[in-house]
């Protein structure tokens, strides 16, 4: 049950800092770090890749248990993959926006996706021992790139270019040599493909802790040995913010090992409660609507958003769209912009609480 929580507490958080009523309004915590450094809303995306990791332990652990071939789970790996990544590429479209010529390629979901893909592979046919040892070489690997890597145009960076430049850096670089046209800031994007490589360790070390939960160490030992690891990757994270910075755009190494780090701490705690003492009761149930649709959850928010600023309605200064005018009209006279925004926030999490939350009393749970 741990484990459904924290994922549905991460979709109830990444759903609130994803839907602001007026973005630049909003209070800072609800808003992504500029550049380098981290708020907590850039918790918010490793954690979910975090989860998918551990899911990951005890998914297909079961079913290879149940006589399932790992042919068999290879194609289900290849279709859930392909099938999440092309679900967030019509996000991309959703509702008018499917000209393929600006069309975004990149974004969350297929984050989610090639993460998912590589890392299951990676369990089907390895062990921990090659997987943590992958981990390490995608951290180390990406730090060598980024650090010594020369920027074709640029230069060294460190030496020719500031390290970590917005835009003279290896990763904006690649994704405009690839798909210039396609990215979500223009001249690079959040979620491009060089910095997918230390995003699998982030869903790699969250198999790792799966494979933990497994084992058949007391709940107390699993819940100590998360909050050791947790708080020495935290402390690690943030010696490498040193050399090399916590950066949520870059998705770097330092902000892998802090953030995994973050997140053992947050399902440790959650395990202790939830799974080790058993205090559930009415306060999980809730929780629980998002942690196990978790997909559904964060589709229906991202459509009904884009539904939301798509649709226009002409008002006595101008066409302006249908998010702005229940903003403008129900939600700004309420408050000071940060907390209107705020509300509209919390207001836009409920709405789709309440449409999942029929999905989870009917026993209904999308599967992809």
């Amino acid at each position: 049950m741990s484990l459904d929580l924290f994922r549905g507490l991460t979709v109830a958080a990444m759903i609130l800092v994803n839907d602001p009523g007026d973005g630049p309004a909003s209070y800072g915590p609800l808003r992504h770090s500029q550049w380098n450094g981290w708020t907590p809303t850039d918790l918010v995306f490793p954690f979910f890749v975090f989860i998918v990791g551990v899911a990951m332990a005890f998914s297909l652990r079961s079913r290879l248990e149940t006589g399932a071939t790992k042919t068999q789970l290879l194609r289900h790996i290849l279709w859930r993959g392909a099938l999440l990544f092309a679900l967030g590429v019509f996000l991309n479209g959703f509702p008018n926006h499917f000209q393929f010529a600006h069309l975004r390629i990149y974004g969350v979901l297929q984050r989610i996706a090639i993460c998912y893909a590589i890392t299951a592979i990676l369990e089907l046919w390895t062990g921990w021992r090659t997987q943590l040892a992958i981990a390490v070489v995608c951290l180390a690997g990406y730090w060598i790139m980024m650090r010594y890597v020369p920027v074709p145009g640029f230069g060294i960076p460190g030496r020719d270019i500031p390290l970590l430049d917005p835009d003279r850096n290896l990763v904006a670089w690649l994704d405009r040599k690839l798909l210039m046209g396609h990215l979500y800031e223009g001249t690079r994007d959040p979620e491009g493909l060089l910095s997918t490589m230390p995003a699998i360790a982030t869903s790699l070390f969250g198999l790792l802790t799966g494979k933990w939960l497994r084992t058949p160490h007391s709940p107390r030992g699993k819940t100590f040995a998360m909050v050791a690891a947790g708080t020495a990757a935290v402390v690690f994270g943030e010696i490498m913010n040193v050399w090399f910075p916590i950066n949520k755009k870059l998705w770097t190494s330092s902000y892998v090992v802090f953030t995994a780090g973050l997140a053992l701490i947050c399902l440790a705690a959650l395990y202790w409660i939830a799974d080790a003492k058993q205090w559930r009761g009415r306060w999980t149930w809730p929780v629980l609507v998002f942690g196990t649709n978790a997909i559904a959850a964060y589709f229906l928010s991202e459509a009904a958003a884009a539904a939301l600023y798509g649709v226009s309605i002409q008002t006595s200064g101008g066409r302006i769209s249908l998010l702005e005018y229940i903003y403008t009209n129900v939600f700004a006279p309420l408050a000071s912009p940060a907390n209107a925004s705020l509300l509209y926030a919390l207001a836009y999490v409920a709405a789709c609480w309440a449409v999942i939350a029929v999905l989870y009393r009917k026993a209904i749970f999308i599967k992809i």
